[in-house]
């Protein structure tokens, strides 16, 4: 599969299919929800700068802080975010930790050290691990990035918790499955493995949960981090599981923002 190529509405319905002749599984919760939305985010700066403030908070918080940097700033580019100062930044309400990502993900693109643009024309490992040589964008921040802004189809997000749960119940486990088990369960779905957790996500979305296991693992968009106790500071990287990028869409699917 060309890596230049976006997952579209024709390639995910392609995908979906593929999907469910293999495995009756998600064969299953296609028939039950129909197929997922592709759930698409445009690709660049802006969507790096939204991952970043919407770790660890809500997708409604992260939006009203993306709101407050494109008020700060006049427009989210590079260059205006660059120009601000840590300072103004957490004049904002931006934390010091986010503050310091998002000048230092500026300053690098204005550089000329780090071009977004150019993580097109990247297999999907090179991509990757152009985005985790950045302050603040660990494995998981790169993945979603990787299945939601790039349309890779092949993208799998490690320890997204939704994903987890929703392979519990879809595969009908005793419980939580390890690693090493959904290593082996989507290794079955490549080279379609965004497109499983598409479908995954669907079913989470749409089955009916306490709030309680909601907040647990809240789906798709939005990111987790450790608040940036790994080693090279990336924000999402050192725990096993991480939430999902689907927090903010609570029970019902919608465009991914967050």
């Amino acid at each position: 599969m060309d890596v230049t190529v976006q997952l579209t509405t024709d390639s995910l319905a392609e995908g979906v299919a593929e999907l469910s002749r293999r495995d009756p599984h998600l064969a299953a919760v296609v028939a039950r929800h129909g197929a997922p939305p592709l759930w698409d985010r445009p690709p660049g700066f802006g969507t790096l700068v939204q991952i970043i403030l919407e770790q660890q908070i809500s997708l409604s918080a992260g939006r009203a802080a993306y709101g407050r940097l494109e008020r700060l700033a006049g427009a989210v580019t590079p260059e205006r975010v660059a120009a601000l100062t840590e300072i103004e930044l957490r004049g904002a309400g931006l934390t010091r930790q986010k503050s310091a990502y998002i000048r230092e993900l500026a300053q690098a693109i204005v550089a000329g050290e780090f071009d977004p643009d150019g993580l097109a024309v990247l297999d999907d490992e090179e991509a990757r691990a152009a985005l985790i040589k950045l302050r603040g964008v660990g494995a998981w921040t790169a993945d979603i990035y990787l299945l939601m802004a790039l349309g890779r189809a092949d993208i799998w997000p490690s320890g997204d918790l939704a994903l987890v749960a929703a392979i519990r119940e879809v595969k009908r486990l005793r419980s939580l499955p390890s690693s090493d088990r959904i290593g082996r369960i989507t290794r079955t779905w490549s080279p379609w493995r965004a497109v499983a957790a598409r479908v995954l996500w669907h079913h989470y979305l749409s089955t009916p949960r306490s709030r309680a296991k909601v907040n647990a693992a809240k789906p798709f968009l939005r990111v987790a981090s450790p608040a940036g106790r790994a080693r090279n500071g990336s924000a999402d990287r050192g725990r096993k599981r991480r939430r999902s990028p689907l927090s903010c869409l609570r029970l019902r699917p919608s465009t991914v923002t967050g």
